[in-house]
This record gives structure tokens, sequence and C-alpha cells, in this order.
């Protein structure tokens, strides 16, 4: 299947120390994506260091031919990575959405990958980007891969979703499902993968994991230990809630 318009979502807090690099990468990823329609939609989740300034001033920097690609999310409190990817989603308006993280982690450019490959064969289907599965090509941490293992093991014990790997950021939807599944999602922290996973399940939405190229960042905005704690917490009151 041809992807022929692809709206691309960052989620952004705080990264003004990454963010020079990342915002470079972006206007590549005009040329690379010659033959897709594309959106960037960046999302800045209330950052009170000077992403807001990096972001503004990137925005009015970019080309004339290019300045209607770009779309600018900006509020002033800190909600949650899920509640930016719920507002970059609502303001979405290509086909197909993607989420990634802003440390490109994983580049964008993947999914021209899945389309060479023949990955994505349904727009009814929602595709993860897995880090588990054996054909991606994963450099990482081996702690940050033992917590990992921990989480996605909670997650099978507490829900029955049949996926591997719910938290990689790297994920496309089509836009017939996704602005009405994101909608309905309630968690507003890390934890939202599992939540839309569940909501995906809920409303019969196949979901494929496909390989990709992922590499660990430094500077994440992710404390290992606290957020991880509070990503089980939030686990409890998903299972709870359905």
């Amino acid at each position: 299947m041809i992807i022929k318009e692809l709206s691309i979502i960052f989620p952004i807090y705080n990264e003004e120390e990454r963010l020079k690099k990342s915002l470079y990468k972006i206007t590549r990823l005009f040329k690379a994506f010659k033959l897709i329609k594309i959106e960037i939609i960046l999302v800045n989740d209330g950052s009170t260091d000077k992403t807001h300034e990096l972001i503004s001033t990137f925005v009015k920097s970019i080309k004339k031919q290019n300045k209607n690609k770009i779309i600018y999310i900006n509020y002033k409190k800190n909600r949650g990575k899920g509640h930016a990817l719920k507002k970059g989603v609502k303001k979405a308006t290509k086909q197909w959405i993607l989420t990634c993280d802003i440390d490109f982690s994983t580049e964008p450019t993947e999914i021209n990958k899945w389309i060479k490959l023949n990955y994505i064969k349904n727009e009814k289907d929602c595709y993860f980007g897995s880090r588990d599965i054996k054909k991606s090509k994963i450099k990482f941490r081996y702690y940050r891969k033992f917590i990992g293992n921990i989480f996605n093991i909670i997650v099978s014990l507490l829900f029955k979703l049949n996926v591997k790997d719910t938290q990689c950021g790297f994920k496309l939807y089509h836009k017939n499902y996704a602005k009405k599944i994101f909608s309905k999602l309630k968690e507003r922290g890390y934890s939202h993968d599992v939540e839309i996973a569940i909501l995906l399940n809920k409303n019969f939405i196949n979901i494929t994991e496909l390989p990709i190229k992922w590499i660990h960042r430094g500077k994440s905005k992710v404390n290992i230990f606290y957020d991880g704690l509070t990503m089980i917490i939030k686990l409890l009151f998903i299972k709870l809630r359905y």
C-alpha cells in the first residue's frame, strides 16, 4: 500500500539541549519524503526551558514553500506525553498519522522502508514499531532494556494485548480511526501507549508490530526509576478503568 499523505507528530517537553539538532533533522524530512505530502506537527507540552523560543525561531526560518507544512501547538502547563499526542492527532489533516520521539531514536524515514517492503497492507490496521522483534536493529543500554522487560511482563500479566512492545514511540495510524481512538484517551503520561493499545483492541483494530532501527539517545526526560514506578501505578488505574 502506498502512503500518499502523512502527518508526523513530535511531542516535546524541555528539549532545549537536543532541540537544535532535531529541528535540523526535521528540515531534511521535506526532501526525504518527496513522494509523500507531509505535515510536521510540533507539540510543546508546557516546557519551562527555552524550547518555545527555539521552536518559534525555527518556524520563522522555514522556507516559504514549506511553511504550510509546519504546525506548532504550544501551551503553558505540562500535561504529559499522552496529552501532547492527543492534541497533535486532533490537529492532523493527512490520511496517515505517525507519532515519533523528538530525539529521533527512530528516524521518521523508516516509513519509507515499511512501504518498500510492503509491510503496510491495510488502512484499517495500526502499525507499531517494535524493539522486541528479530528484524529490528537496536542499540540500547542494558539497564533500560532490563527495566523495559519488567514493564512488558507486567503489561502482559494485566492485559491481553498480544503486543511485545507497547512503549516504542514510533507508531503509524490511519486518520479514519486515529481521531476516534485518541479522543477517548484518558491517560496523559507515558502509560498512554498501553491505553491506546487497549482502545484499538476494543474497536477491533488490528495491531501489527514491525521492525525498526532504534538507537538510545542520551539526555532522556524519562526518569527510569521514578517514571517507571509511576507508569506501573498508572497501569493499575488503567486496569480498573477497563
